[in-house]
């Protein structure tokens, strides 16, 4: 007995500490900065469900690389059906909380949310094929664009860019039919897990490849053409953008760089403002470039070796 009052006396001062934590922390000036502003009882976007819905949206798009491994033929429908159902359940669910996120959070009044999110969630299935054509280009691109590459299944297994491709290939139709915040969850998920990023509202065309890919940045205006081929460390970004009259920045504006077909930028290349790149150019390694490349231009970086340096 004297020991479990000893105990106790011993582990009351952290008692005392974790009730003075707790009343800090559940003290409303200390979250209202970020808190979403409750008017419902509607539950927040879930980092866990997105997370299921991307992964089996993967094992629908390369059924055998992702889920189950011994998918065949003749189970591939069954398979396929089954993780479609599977996400448009979820999927619907989590665009529904995307816009109510979004509305409470601009203090609005959500209406209509749940029939929306419905429709968006279907229009979103049917635009699944059409991903997985994309997709199956941006494989094949890695391993012609890869000498190391021994077959394009190696791509889809172990490269960081078709991870990025694939995260931002579903966020980016998702982004086109208007849905809240959940693109955007989506892109990070694949930046934090392969130093990628990529905006779900990037428009990329046909054939993209991104070698190494580490450190790559491409921003939310950026319209890229088909057989673009990216280095580790570029960034397709933005200048500074105007401010209003009450000095917030301008939204909305296309700042990102226009990149044309079959241009090459290598590594540590930064490509800034809208600009336009244009068609077979060539970009070298650590150039800063803020206004347009003719098509079929090369601009380097001069080597101090050729310049006497």
């Amino acid at each position: 007995m004297k020991h479990e009052r000893h105990v106790l006396a011993s582990l009351s001062p952290e008692r005392d500490v974790i009730e003075d934590v707790v009343g800090k922390l559940c003290a409303p000036s200390s979250y209202q900065a970020f808190a979403c502003r409750k008017l419902t009882d509607s539950p927040m976007p879930s980092i866990e469900a997105l997370t299921e819905v991307v992964e089996r949206l993967k094992a629908v798009l390369f059924p055998g690389y992702y889920g189950d491994s011994e998918v065949t033929p003749d189970t591939l429908a069954y398979h396929t059906g089954a993780h479609l159902d599977v996400v448009f359940r979820k999927l619907a669910d989590q665009i529904k909380r995307g816009f109510c996120f979004v509305c409470l959070g601009e203090n609005r009044a959500c209406t209509g949310c749940e029939d929306q999110a419905m429709d968006k969630a279907t229009a979103f299935l049917r635009s699944v094929p059409g991903i997985r054509e994309k997709l199956v280009l941006d494989v094949q691109a890695a391993f012609d664009g890869d000498p190391a590459a021994k077959s394009p299944g190696e791509t889809i297994f172990s490269y960081p860019s078709i991870t990025a491709l694939i995260h931002q290939r579903i966020a980016h139709e998702l982004h086109k039919l208007g849905v809240d915040i959940i693109p955007r969850i989506i892109t990070e998920m694949a930046h934090a897990r392969t130093g990628i990023d990529i905006h779900p509202g990037a428009q990329i065309g046909k054939g993209f490849f991104i070698d190494h890919g580490t450190g790559v940045v491409i921003g939310e205006t950026c319209i890229i053409g088909d057989n673009v081929r990216l280095y580790q460390g570029v960034t397709l970004g933005a200048k500074s953008f105007p401010k209003d009259a009450n000095g917030n920045p301008v939204k909305g504006l296309a700042r990102h760089p226009i990149v044309e077909d079959d241009v090459t930028i290598y590594s540590g290349a930064t490509v800034l403002g809208r600009i336009t790149v244009g068609k077979g150019a060539v970009i070298g390694a650590n150039v800063w470039v803020t206004s347009d490349v003719a098509a079929g231009a090369k601009v380097l970086k001069a080597n101090p070796a050729e310049n006497g340096g």
